[in-house]
């Protein structure tokens, strides 16, 4: 189980990455484009990943973890219940939310390529 203080501490970890509020909840972003906000309830947190296809497959996979609500119909956007994962899921979630929002060449940096 993580805690928002978990995901604070892994997200601004990374390179150029800031925090401030979306939604009036704490939200991360990488050169002004945000890559993982807290849910406004607390208990989950908001990802974009690479398609729809993959965010069914995360849903599918893991019910108890990953969900979608209908404000996110049709979007490539996933939440992930924080009672649910560990530490180390989450951190590989949230480089790969880096990633996609991340300039290429801040990535390919980040990545040693």
């Amino acid at each position: 189980m993580v805690s928002e203080d978990d995901v604070r501490r892994i997200a601004l970890a990374l390179p150029e990455t800031g925090e401030k509020t979306m939604y009036g909840t704490p939200a991360f972003y990488v050169r002004g484009k945000w890559f993982a906000r807290m849910r406004e309830e607390g208990d989950a947190l908001v990802l974009p990943v690479a398609s729809e296809e993959e965010k069914a497959g995360l849903v599918a996979a893991e019910p108890a973890t990953f969900f979608t609500t209908p404000h996110y119909d049709g979007y490539a956007i996933v939440l992930m219940r924080l009672g649910e994962v560990d530490a180390e899921e989450m951190g590989e979630l949230l480089v790969d939310a880096w990633r996609l929002r991340a300039p290429k060449r801040l990535a390919a940096e980040y990545d040693g390529t």
